[in-house]
């Protein structure tokens, strides 16, 4: 398709293989440059995508986030939903889409959260005590362990032998997951051996943990009092009445690992690199976490999440042609709303380039120009147990340890198949504190992220 002023945005006319291999090698330069030369939006091939339009500029963001979403779709056509099965939110549009998001949404929003709290605070005190003294080393490893057990604590209600079995299945299994995504040519089971073969094997033990969780679930006489995820969710009903099938419960429950589980890690991995290299900001944090304070600790989450987004952006597929802004989409083509591109405009965030959390202190997020969780019905439904988890974390590394700063250059983004992280994996040098604060020193309004 050759994109034409009047109807597409501009964009490089080079032949798609040469512009899927470039976004494969150099994905942010070609990102970058695209964005310098055309602004608020531009046509260019993607990989698992296909020719799309890329916008950046808030009013056209809002109008992809505010569309009808018979318009546009994500589940049909969306990578991660072939690879967390169809009865992810990520595989579902129109009225499945909106039935699935009602059921999930009341266990991340109100009280509920506030009992995961401690279980955050002490899968981060039991790795915070393999950590070295005075010794680099990589902080992501760690953090994605923490998350990983927090999930499964507070999600999967797992413990005994289904918590160490899958404690020890799913980290494989995501990282390979991760790199099948946009590889859809190796989604074919040729035995054991092949990728897709040994994901496909690793996803019948994943459903097996998950069947014998809701077995006891359902045996639980106390089922009620119970607050984790999946106990909640083997009470839920639709509002037919129905319940949760075996399968839709196992692909949920897989998409609420993979969307909270390496992302969390990543973002709070980049939040260490960062502080490491801002001194004065990092003793302001201790101060105001020594002090039962959390707003500047806040506003730095928020702004490693503008900075260093670990997942660039969010994808809808045009059913039928789609008006945006000054163009026209015909269907067929997909529009990403570019993350990473926006947070990074010095049009919305002046000196885009500095790590400056002050910039979100008092300062509510601006829906269209922040959206690290993506935007619209579709909006990451773990934005807020994703926030409080980095929260907790993050004032409990402070309250335990002193981060070494540092003068060496900043990390690089990688890609990791679905999100970036830091190139060396946020290395850290950490002294245990000799005066560390109380831990759970905190104002009380933790979920009001």
């Amino acid at each position: 398709m050759t994109a034409t002023a009047h109807r597409l945005p501009p964009g490089p006319r080079l032949p798609k293989a040469v512009q899927g291999a470039a976004f494969l090698f150099w994905q942010q330069r070609v990102m970058q440059a695209l964005h310098r030369r055309h602004r608020d939006a531009f046509t260019t091939y993607l990989p698992g995508f296909g020719h799309s339009v890329v916008i950046t500029h808030p009013t056209l963001v809002k109008q992809v986030f505010t569309a009808d979403p018979k318009v546009l779709h994500v589940g049909d056509r969306g990578p991660l939903g072939k690879v967390l099965g169809k009865g992810s939110l990520f595989s579902l549009d129109d009225a499945e889409h909106l039935r699935e998001r009602r059921l999930l949404l009341p266990p991340f929003h109100g009280e509920r959260m506030k009992s995961y709290e401690g279980i955050f605070e002490e899968e981060t005190v039991r790795e915070l005590e393999t950590w070295p003294q005075d010794e680099a080393f990589r902080t992501l490893e760690p953090f994605m362990r923490i998350t990983l057990n927090a999930i499964l604590r507070t999600v999967f209600g797992a413990e005994d032998e289904e918590f160490d079995g899958l404690r020890e299945l799913l980290p494989g299994m995501v990282e390979l997951g991760s790199k099948l995504v946009l590889v859809p040519a190796l989604h074919k089971d040729l035995g054991p051996r092949s990728p897709w073969g040994r994901f496909v094997r690793q996803r019948a033990a994943f459903d097996a943990y998950v069947a014998t969780l809701i077995a006891k679930a359902k045996a639980d006489p106390d089922l009620e009092q119970r607050t984790d995820v999946l106990a909640l969710l083997v009470q839920a009903r639709y509002d037919d009445g129905d319940e949760l099938s075996h399968a839709a419960l196992a692909d949920q429950l897989l998409t609420l690992l993979v969307a909270g589980h390496e992302t969390t890690a990543g973002s709070l991995s980049w939040t260490v690199e960062r502080l490491r290299r801002h001194p004065e900001l990092l003793a302001r944090l201790v101060a105001e976490t020594d002090a039962g304070g959390r707003e500047l600790r806040e506003a730095t989450i928020r702004e490693t999440q503008r900075s260093r987004p670990v997942i660039g952006g969010t994808v809808r597929f045009v059913q039928e042609d789609f008006r945006l802004g000054q163009w026209t989409v015909p269907a067929g083509m997909a529009i990403v709303v570019s993350a990473a591109l926006t947070h990074a405009d010095d049009r919305y965030y002046p000196e885009a380039e500095r790590f400056d959390p002050d910039r979100f202190v008092g300062v509510k997020p601006d829906t269209y120009t922040w959206t690290p969780f993506g935007g619209g019905i579709r909006r990451c439904i773990g934005a807020a147990f994703a926030h409080m988890e980095m929260d907790v974390v993050l004032r409990t590394v402070l309250q335990h340890v002193e981060l070494v700063p540092t003068d060496e250059p900043g990390e690089q983004m990688r890609f990791r198949g679905v999100a970036f992280a830091p190139s060396a994996g946020g290395v850290a040098v950490v002294r245990r504190r000799t005066s560390a604060a109380p831990a759970g020193t905190t104002d009380a309004a933790l979920v009001a992220a």
